[in-house]
């Protein structure tokens, strides 16, 4: 059970890129076991991969804040949430396979909604309809916005 004041964010820093594209490729593992491409082609593709989302993050959200999720100070993740005017939208959470299923995703959630309430703000991410996690925002209170192939946006707003 997560304690009080056991996950912490800091920002992240240029410095921390390579912890970064690991929290990354642990997103692409599953995946990447399938293909029959060198331990070189994979890190490879990973590398592209990451850097492709970092541009595209920069590029579209400038604003956004990029931390990195620690237990008991240890990093064990990334979260990328853009403050918008009109809602918040989180870019990526991710947990590191060896930190998942401890209530952490939970925590932080819980945390950024009951702020985003606060300030009247809704929240949305975009995720795979295969994704795992689908279930933990649907058990939190998002619901489905619209898909398009196997996108969807999940929004979460605050009960009146």
């Amino acid at each position: 059970m997560i304690r009080e004041g056991q996950i912490t964010l800091r920002p992240a820093t240029e410095l921390e890129d390579s912890f970064l594209q690991s929290v990354y490729a642990s997103t692409r593992a599953e995946e990447l076991a399938r293909v029959p491409w060198s331990s070189q082609q994979k890190d490879e593709f990973v590398r592209m991969q990451y850097v492709a989302q970092k541009q595209h993050y920069a590029a579209e959200y400038p604003k956004a804040s990029h931390d990195i999720i620690c237990v008991d100070g240890i990093p064990a993740g990334r979260i990328y949430l853009d403050r918008g005017a009109d809602a918040w939208h989180i870019l990526d959470i991710t947990v590191l396979p060896q930190f998942r299923n401890h209530g952490i995703g939970t925590y932080l959630l819980g945390q950024l909604l009951a702020e985003a309430a606060q300030e009247a703000r809704p929240v949305t991410i975009y995720l795979e309809n295969f994704n795992p996690s689908l279930r933990l925002f649907e058990r939190l209170g998002f619901v489905k916005d619209h898909e398009k192939g196997f996108h969807c946006l999940m929004k979460w707003q605050a009960k009146p």
